[in-house]
This record gives C-alpha cells, structure tokens and sequence, in this order.
C-alpha cells in the first residue's frame, strides 16, 4: 500500500451493506472479513454479546493489518428475549417472520473500532414495528433470496422495507452499521469521513 494510504481503514466484515455505509459517509476503506463463531455464551446478556462479537472480529483483524484501525460490527434482531441470527434454513426464516408479524422488536447493533492499542466501542438499540404478514408473502420474500443471510430474516434497505410499519432508532443501525456511533468512533481515533 502506498505510504499516503497509511490511516486506510480496514472493515472487518463481509458485509455488502457495511461497505455501503461506510462509502456513503466518505470513509476510505478496504474489506477483510473476519472469520469467527459468532455464538452467544450461556447467559450473556444479548447487548453484551453483540458488542463482544464487534470488538472480537476487529481485534482478530487487526492482528492482521496492526498498522491500520480496524472497525467491525455486529447486528442482533431481538424479539421475546430471544436473539434472531440469520436463519439456517426456509423453515427457520418463516418462524422468524412469523414471530415478528403484527409486533414490535428491537435491533441491537455495536461497532468496535481497534487501533493504536486502544479498543473502543459503541452501541446503539433501535424499535422496528412489523405489520401483520401473511405466510404466502413471507414464503415468497424466502424465495426472493433476499432473507437467507440476514438477522431476523429480513433488510430494511431492501425488499422486507414493505413490512415496517415503524422505525425509532437508526436506520443505518438496523442496516447493520450505526453510522452515528461509527463517526463518532472514527472522529476520536482520526479517521477522516467525507473524503472523495
């Protein structure tokens, strides 16, 4: 890498949509997925599980590129205390669905940013609002392809936008990057925003 890429960020994520809001808020980067279980641990509260999985996946990343900051995040769907990954399979998607029609549930999302020996963190809940769904459509929005890898079984940005009724909170956070917290983070460590 050229000596004036030297505060270039490294997203550790293998998300598509990360990337996005990363680009969208100006933030020079490039993407290195971490590769790690990401599996809650016996009576870990979810908000603390989600902002350990962040602050794993950078510092895993980070052993890598220890030069660089390193930002990751990790997003939770919660509904009945229970923590909504992404589904394993059809049937799994249409019990996710089935379970956030006609209610309300909460999107926990926390971004970690590791550099120059210092990790930090952030958090940040959001309330969505399902309308009611039909199993007809929730079987057609499995078939879209659009569910397969994503918390709780749908985007926000993307085809399952039809079934929100409200959002209080971030969007972005549901998205899967809290864009408020992220420039936060950025601004304490010096990482410019903005730029072409």
């Amino acid at each position: 890498m050229a000596a004036e890429d030297a505060s270039l960020l490294v997203l550790a994520s293998a998300s598509p949509r990360r990337s996005a809001l990363l680009t969208q808020i100006g933030v020079r980067h490039r993407v290195v997925p971490a590769r790690l279980e990401e599996q809650r641990r016996g009576g870990e509260p979810i908000a603390d599980c989600v902002r350990r999985l962040a602050v794993e996946k950078a510092r895993q990343v980070h052993a890598l590129y220890p030069e660089r900051p390193v930002l990751a995040a990790d997003t939770a769907v919660v509904v009945d205390d229970l923590m909504l990954g992404k589904p394993r399979d059809r049937a799994e998607a249409l019990g996710m669905l089935a379970r956030l029609s006609a209610r309300e549930h909460e999107v926990i999302s926390a971004v970690a940013l590791v550099y120059a020996g210092r990790t930090s963190s952030k958090l940040s809940h959001s309330r969505v609002r399902f309308r009611r769904l039909g199993r007809a459509e929730c079987e057609a929005y499995w078939a879209s392809g659009e569910p397969a890898d994503k918390a709780g079984a749908y985007a926000i940005q993307g085809l399952g936008a039809v079934f929100i009724e409200a959002l209080q909170g971030s969007y972005s956070g549901v998205m899967g990057l809290p864009l408020f917290e992220t420039g936060l983070l950025l601004a304490a460590a010096g990482v410019p925003v903005w730029q072409a």
